[in-house]
């Protein structure tokens, strides 16, 4: 099979892969907001734990609490172990043990179960073995499109994470009603499903080279397969291919090694904050837009999805613009700046109708998460395979761990931390 052959596949596969990932976590916002089903099982926890009813909310802060905190804490360890690991086993366990943690937390509708330290440990297990999905993907994907190209694939295939959102909403949201415990016994299928795909199809770096030099005379060099250039190079031998190769294996960089590389430390805080501004609006656009714009829950919520639209718009064009140019930083700051301004105008805008709302909205996910995804992809790429490594170290996962691990630790604040009514005076006031 040719070289871009195997790119188009490996592309298409980790966009899968990921995308089950994403679809897995979404069923817990989506049995949240059921009011009926959410209200029904806190309100049977909160029984048992011979406590006021009234805390049923405190009850989801606490299981959602503990997902985001396993999540964050566990994504500085997950790329260090994945680097020391081959990629396909290390993803392949991760997504089975995230099927097994899933369908867990469901079957506590099957067997009527009203432990809160029940869904606790379900929670706390699935952020961490979640952990190893991230990093693994965004090292495969880097290992096999060259800098030149890296941003507007990554733009592109960065946007699995709003599909795996949409079917992840879709599938919970068809049995919280009559069955909420298959909301997430079916995600947990679908992973685990998708992780038996990866053991069986997902191709490394290093197996494609050595199956490639296996059938063709002229086998490209490392270089030139992480770079996608041509091969110009003359015939060597097949056997000399592979004891160079390894003889010559990289070591895996250390967690103080990669927070040296340059830009490590600066993209990490940038995404502190970007992650910050993306995640508020992720879980509490909804209800702004409820209070602001006068609507009713339903058409608040679709609404709120042209946001992530806007996202995956300015995703691509953040990656188009720094390949280009050839500079990530430069074009993360100017549409961070151009966001602040813009999200204030949206805080204006939004209480004249949807017409405006729309357009607002389009242009706020854009700004907001074209950054966003451009740091946590092709600037984690290109950052873990720094020319100052200078070849001697294997970096891209746990780079990609530390850059979204200290979003993530801002990020999941806001959700865990923040009520509704602080969340919609801030979002009035402040943007």
């Amino acid at each position: 099979m040719h070289a871009c052959r195997y790119r188009a596949f490996t592309f298409a596969l980790t966009f899968l892969l990921y995308t089950s990932f994403h679809l897995s976590r979404k069923p817990i916002t989506i049995f949240a907001n059921h009011s009926f089903t959410f209200i029904s099982v806190c309100v049977c926890l909160c029984v048992c734990l011979h406590t006021d009813k009234g805390n049923y909310k405190q009850l989801l802060g606490t299981m959602d609490y503990s997902f985001l905190c396993a999540y964050a804490v566990g994504m500085y360890l997950s790329g260090i172990i994945g680097e020391r690991l081959p990629i396909r086993l290390y993803l392949t366990v991760g997504m089975l043990t995230s099927g097994l943690f899933t369908c867990l937390f469901g079957l506590g509708y099957v067997y009527n179960i009203h432990s809160l330290g029940f869904y606790i440990f379900a929670q706390i297990a699935n952020g961490l073995v979640q952990t190893t999905g991230w990093p693994s993907v965004v090292t495969c994907i880097g290992n096999w499109f060259g800098k030149g190209r890296r941003g507007l694939i990554m733009g592109l295939w960065n946007s699995h994470t709003s599909v795996g959102n949409i079917l992840g909403s879709l599938i919970a949201g068809y049995y919280v009603s009559s069955n909420w415990g298959l909301s997430f016994i079916v995600p947990g299928i679908i992973i685990a499903v998708m992780g038996i795909i990866c053991f069986l199809f997902l191709i490394e770096r290093e197996c494609f080279q050595l199956a490639l030099s296996l059938t063709e005379c002229c086998p490209p060099s490392d270089t030139e397969l992480l770079l996608g250039q041509d091969s110009t190079g003359v015939c060597v031998p097949v056997q000399q291919i592979v004891v160079v190769k390894s003889g010559a294996e990289p070591s895996a960089i250390s967690f103080m090694g990669a927070l040296h590389i340059p830009g490590v430390v600066e993209f990490s805080l940038c995404l502190l904050f970007a992650k910050l501004v993306s995640y508020t609006f992720l879980f509490w656009l909804p209800l702004y837009i409820t209070k602001a714009a006068h609507l009713d829950a339903k058409k608040a919520g679709d609404l709120s999805t042209l946001f992530d639209v806007g996202g995956i718009i300015g995703g691509i064009l953040a990656g188009v613009v720094s390949d280009k140019l050839g500079k990530r930083a430069t074009t993360c700051a100017i549409m961070l700046l151009l966001a602040a301004p813009t999200l204030y105008g949206f805080s204006m805008m939004s209480q004249f109708g949807p017409g405006p709302t729309i357009g607002m909205l389009l242009v706020c996910g854009g700004l907001v998460n074209g950054p966003y995804a451009l740091i946590t992809t092709a600037v984690s790429a290109d950052l873990g395979t720094h020319k100052s490594l200078k070849g001697n170290a294997r970096a891209l996962s746990t780079v990609t761990a530390i850059i979204d691990g200290t979003g993530s630790v801002i990020g999941n604040w806001s959700n865990s931390f923040w009520t509704h009514d602080s969340i919609t005076r801030i979002l009035g006031g402040v943007l």
